[in-house]
């Protein structure tokens, strides 16, 4: 974020919009999110912004207005909104096109009923001009709120709508500073974007896969997903009545191994009471932490990773959980009494049985386990090559850094919490993804056969992770 930044209260922001003449446009908020507008009439000079305002609460005139719906708070629904509030401003408003900015901002929301038993959540959109005349822009992003009590919810929507709209307008050069600025005036937590999408031709330079991985690092989110296509996702719609296969890693590149433990894995999953095999939705996840270089996040190196993967026709998630525990507690509320598997190296076990790692948790090790294997949830276990003696390292012989411990992985490898998988060809074993990159900036052959044809293909044709020069010239 610049230096020079300096945070704006909402009312502020609500008046500076108000008073630029060439700021004007529409309003639709249904659901719960009444208040955006709201500021913009509180701040004063409000008909210098505001040509008008629908707030279509009961569902039959919402429907009236905007067509009959499955779903009313989803993005569908906002999307119908935009198009149709943006059209209508633009068609009747045509005398004011040369010296106006257009805008419309719709939401659709859901807050925190009277016994709390939901989840308060959102969909807010806009869409805009930077310049008269011009074609329009798209921002939509999707809200999870925190606040206990849903007037607290409905107030921070409406601060988080008018920074949207002062933001677009004065931070959208730096995408950073744009993100930050939406939680200008909110305290820390109560409100959380887990998607957001810019398009539109003044944002054709932005890749919004780097958005999400911006909203990861800033701390505004825990995770972001993107599909193979690098179209953003939300991930409780894109998880919905799924069950999630995931394996972590650095995947710098993926190798024939990667591949090798989704595949074996995925073969155990499948034979899961109550599994749909159609409904299986798989992940690859890198940590905020294996995208840092000194404390940095190389963009090029991070998209090159997710091209690769999507190449192959998978999902990505990027998450600042470090601990399993806490990636599996997210992905368990996002698919609710789905099945989750995690895929994972008998190293990373051994680490999961070492107390240290739960420092920061009152009941250590334990309360840990509590949420990793608390739910429908189960750890497929690889098997990794020893370097001294040339055996497989496995659940057999694993060693723990507690000896007591081997009772509890008996029990939970008992209960079904836990399994062994095969790898499907041990000549493979010996591969590691650091020992490509270092194959592949030193020019030695043999790199090829350690990574998937495609991958070794893309690698050689964009000068991946080092390759260049006569090597990234040959043809495969």
């Amino acid at each position: 974020m610049s230096s020079n930044y300096r945070q704006i209260g909402t009312r502020e922001k609500a008046l500076n919009i108000n008073l630029d003449p060439r700021i004007y446009g529409s309003f639709a908020e249904i659901g719960a999110g009444q208040e955006v507008s709201a500021n913009f009439f509180a701040a004063g000079g409000a008909s210098g912004t505001i040509a008008l305002t629908t707030s279509a609460y009961d569902m039959k005139i919402s429907d009236s207005v905007y067509g009959a719906s499955k779903k009313y708070v989803a993005e569908p629904r906002l999307l119908t909104m935009i198009d149709k509030e943006y059209s209508n401003l633009s068609t009747k408003l045509s005398h004011r096109k040369k010296e106006t900015m257009f805008f419309s901002f719709a939401n659709t929301v859901e807050v925190l009923n009277y016994y709390k038993t939901n989840k308060g959540h959102g969909w807010l959109g806009l869409r805009f001009q930077l310049s008269p005349e011009s074609p329009p822009n798209d921002c939509v992003l999707h809200v999870i709120m925190h606040d206990n009590d849903g007037l607290m919810q409905q107030k921070a929507l409406g601060r988080i709508g008018v920074n949207l709209l002062y933001g677009v307008h004065h931070y959208s050069h730096d995408p950073e500073l744009f993100i930050n600025s939406l939680l200008d005036g909110l305290g820390h937590g109560r409100i959380e974007i887990d998607m957001l999408r810019l398009s539109g031709p003044d944002f054709d330079h932005i890749d919004n896969r780097l958005i999400s991985m911006l909203l990861v690092k800033n701390g505004i989110t825990n995770a972001a997903m993107f599909g193979p296509e690098g179209n953003v996702l939300q991930a409780s719609s894109a998880l919905y009545k799924k069950h999630i296969l995931v394996l972590r890693g650095r995947f710098r590149p993926l190798t024939h191994v990667n591949l090798d433990m989704l595949k074996m894995g995925l073969k155990e999953f499948r034979k899961e009471e109550d599994i749909d095999i159609d409904r299986i939705q798989i992940l690859f996840e890198l940590t905020l932490k294996d995208l840092s270089a000194d404390g940095k996040i190389d963009e090029k190196d991070f998209l090159d990773r997710v091209d690769i993967i999507g190449s192959l026709g998978y999902t990505v998630l990027i998450s600042n959980y470090q601990k399993y525990y806490t990636l599996v507690s997210y992905l368990s509320d996002s698919v609710r009494n789905r099945k989750v598997g995690v895929i994972l190296g008998v190293d990373n076990l051994k680490q999961i049985f070492e107390d240290k790692y739960y420092d920061r948790l009152k009941g250590r090790l334990l309360e840990a386990y509590g949420i990793l294997f608390g739910r429908n949830v189960k750890l497929y276990v690889y098997p990794a090559l020893s370097d001294k003696s040339g055996q497989l390292r496995t659940l057999e012989n694993i060693e723990l850094e507690d000896p007591s411990l081997y009772h509890l992985l008996a029990y939970l490898r008992e209960k079904g919490k836990i399994e062994q998988i095969s790898c499907s060809n041990q000549d493979i074993m010996h591969i590691y993804s650091d020992h490509v990159v270092r194959m592949i900036k030193d020019h030695e052959e043999g790199w090829e056969n350690m990574v998937p044809s495609i991958v070794a293909k893309m690698i050689r044709q964009n000068q991946l992770f080092g390759c260049e020069g006569e090597l990234a010239g040959e043809n495969l």
